[in-house]
């Protein structure tokens, strides 16, 4: 359940620190005090989006923090993403690591929300810990149930409609997994007509692509090919001249009569005898050493090389004959040289696509399966839906009769699909007779406006009651109805605040004298005295007993509070 709301800087609410209570709690206070904006401030800290113009005029940001006792559910779940306790310094967090033991289960839960005034920025934390508004949002969903005082306008709609159905069965999962197979099967039905619609098409990219590659195969191109294939050729086809300058070098170096390895060897000869006189040579004998050894390596690599070398005008004729088939190739293809390897390899994968594309058995198979998958699932959803609408069916029905719809009745129609569609086999249509006697017709159709409040408030009070939700927030839903209808209205909800905590903004003095608590909510200027400047603030208060006979007065009588409706709202608040 929520234990504290507390609010800073938003829309005209300064400062707010709300306690809050088990059981059946009522907000009320004149249109325009702020009472749904507390609602708008606890859903920012759900997860609601929000921008720069929910901060307070003058303020830097607003911020908002709820605590929440942990139900089991979120509590696994925030074990799960890591955020069950609060961020702490690292010796703080080390030591209460080594204290606690592992995956200790939270207690109770802290979010908080802040939006800066001037760029809108938002930022999330689940129990100290920065967060995603994604995980605010699911952590919220199962800790909170809004129910919207336009909520009754969206039961116009046939999809809120079947989410509100699917919820209350707890079949959103399974709805969940008949739209992800609807999809798989759309796609390779897609997939088949395409392939069918093609098929003149890709068998003739087919027999390209297989001219090409059985070409390419022929052919055989390797990575790196042209440029090796390249430097053979230059090599063979300047050979005379290489071997001329090998040899010219190489005698020398080390051939000749006066050669330089032979001449560099006497030098140092000389030298070493000299450096026994005077050994101011040694530096000049240091470098001649290592320059004789790198000589002689210079002369033994070019002998190695002239070895090799020769003369081969076949070798020199297969490599032009290479070189000339992969370049007539190159522009037979419209492809560089050096990418035809991987061009072969492409190729061979697109035609191996074609070939999977062009199979169309394979391709029927596999859309048979989706189909056959999607079926299942789709039976197990409506069989699944037929008992749960025939229980939502009498649940509301009852629910109208004490809603002053005696002898009206409520049905959740599902109509069949002729293929079926992304939810199901049916569509979800909620139907009402209004008065006895009369059929049943589409809910959007048939409803008035004090109707269609009645009927929501219904199926909200109902479905509430099925939710495993802690917390149950109504917004004004109570709006068209009054009289004895809102006296069985207040009695729901304090029925309902018996196993959940309920916060309910109402302008009905019925509802508010079934309240467990009682909150007022004002607005009034405020005068800063710095400036002589004036701004206008929302407070909540607790009220007392006697001043709580004063609100449920105001709330039958208006502005003038009279002895005659002080007696009815003390009447109202002991029966």
């Amino acid at each position: 359940m929520l234990r504290h709301l507390s609010i800073r800087d938003f829309v005209i609410v300064d400062v707010l620190d709300l306690e809050l209570d088990t059981g059946f709690t009522v907000f009320s206070g004149e249109t325009g005090a702020g009472k749904s904006i507390l609602i708008d401030a606890l859903a920012l800290a759900l997860g609601a989006r929000g921008d720069g113009a929910v901060v307070r005029t003058g303020a830097a940001r607003a911020d908002i923090s709820a605590e929440f006792d942990a139900p089991a559910g979120a509590a696994a779940w925030l074990i799960e993403q890591a955020l069950e306790q609060p961020a702490r310094g690292r010796a703080d967090a080390a030591s209460s690591a080594a204290q606690a033991p592992p995956h200790a289960v939270p207690q109770t839960i802290l979010l908080r929300r802040v939006i800066d005034a001037g760029s809108g920025r938002s930022r999330a934390f689940i129990n100290g810990t920065p967060a995603t508004l994604g995980q605010l949002r699911e952590l919220g969903e199962m800790l909170v149930d809004i129910h919207g005082q336009h909520a009754h306008q969206l039961l116009m709609r046939a999809d809120a409609q079947r989410t509100l159905f699917d919820t209350h069965a707890g079949l959103v999962a399974l709805a969940a997994q008949v739209h992800q197979a609807w999809q798989a099967w759309r796609a390779t039905r897609a997939a088949t007509e395409a392939a069918h619609q093609r098929e003149r098409e890709i068998q003739l990219e087919r027999e390209q692509l297989a001219w090409q590659v059985a070409e390419l195969d022929r052919l055989a191109p390797q990575p790196g090919e042209w440029e090796e294939v390249g430097n053979e050729h230059r090599r063979l086809s300047h050979a005379a001249s290489l071997i001329d300058g090998v040899r010219m070098a190489r005698d020398a170096l080390s051939e000749s009569d006066d050669a330089l390895v032979g001449r560099v060897a006497s030098i140092t000869q000389r030298l070493q005898a000299l450096a026994e006189i005077d050994e101011g040579l040694k530096d000049a004998l240091a470098a001649l050493e290592p320059a004789q050894i790198q000589l002689q390596e210079a002369a033994y690599s070019l002998s190695h090389y002239a070895q090799r070398l020769d003369l081969d005008p076949q070798r020199l004729a297969e490599v032009e004959g290479r070189l000339d088939a992969l370049h007539t190739a190159s522009r037979k293809f419209r492809i560089a040289p050096e990418s035809l390897g991987d061009a072969l390899g492409e190729r061979r994968a697109r035609l191996t696509a074609l070939d999977a594309e062009a199979d169309l058995d394979a391709l029927n198979a596999a859309e048979h399966r989706a189909a056959e998958a999607y079926g299942t699932v789709a039976r197990t959803l409506s069989a699944a839906r037929q008992g749960a609408a025939a229980t939502l069916s009498t649940a509301v029905t009852a629910g109208m009769q004490e809603l002053s719809m005696a002898g009206g009745s409520f049905e959740v129609a599902l109509l069949p699909l002729d293929t079926g569609g992304a939810h199901g086999l049916e569509q979800i249509e909620f139907r009402v007779a209004g008065h006895p006697g009369v059929p049943r017709r589409p809910l959007s159709k048939v409803a008035s406006g004090g109707e269609l409040a009645r009927i929501s408030l219904a199926l909200a009070v109902i479905a509430s009651s099925a939710s495993p939700t802690p917390t149950l927030i109504f917004d004004e839903v109570d709006t068209g109805i009054g009289g004895a209808v809102a006296e069985v209205v207040g009695r729901l909800l304090h029925q309902l605040g018996q196993i959940r905590q309920v916060l309910c903004v109402t302008h009905l003095p019925q509802v508010a004298a079934r309240g467990d608590s009682h909150l007022r909510v004002a607005k009034a200027p405020r005068s800063d005295g710095a400036e002589g400047t004036a701004d206008t603030v929302s407070t909540v208060s607790r009220i007392s007993a006697q001043a709580r006979v004063e609100e449920i007065a105001r709330m039958l009588g208006g502005i003038a509070i009279t002895p005659t409706s002080r007696r009815h709202a003390r009447e109202m608040l002991t029966t």
